[in-house]
């Protein structure tokens, strides 16, 4: 009985309807209300700045079916790391009292 391997890739590229609307959603509040990356002062907030971003590439990328190859970018581009670092926008945005 032969047994057979596959690749360390992912199974199966496709379209991704979670990472895809995390990134839409993102894409629209981020043209309508970049305020939302300051700090009370107004002045931008990097941190939260690149996580919000961090998390809008990911979405596109694994949202519109994009796998990469190579391990890193694979990693960062994924739906995990997409909801990951919209998580810690969020707990960024709340540590400036964004909400509230």
């Amino acid at each position: 009985m032969a047994i057979t391997t596959e690749s360390a890739g992912p199974a199966s590229p496709g379209i991704a309807p979670l990472p895809f609307a995390v990134g839409l959603c993102l894409l629209i509040v981020m043209t309508i209300l970049p305020g939302i990356a300051t700090d009370g002062a107004g002045r931008a907030d990097h941190s939260a700045a690149m996580l919000i971003f961090w998390s809008m590439s990911a979405g596109f990328v694994r949202g519109v079916g994009f796998i990469p190859q190579h391990a890193v970018p694979r990693l960062l581009l994924s739906t995990l790391a997409c909801l990951f670092s919209l998580g810690l926008a969020g707990l960024r945005l709340g540590m400036l009292d964004r909400f509230g």
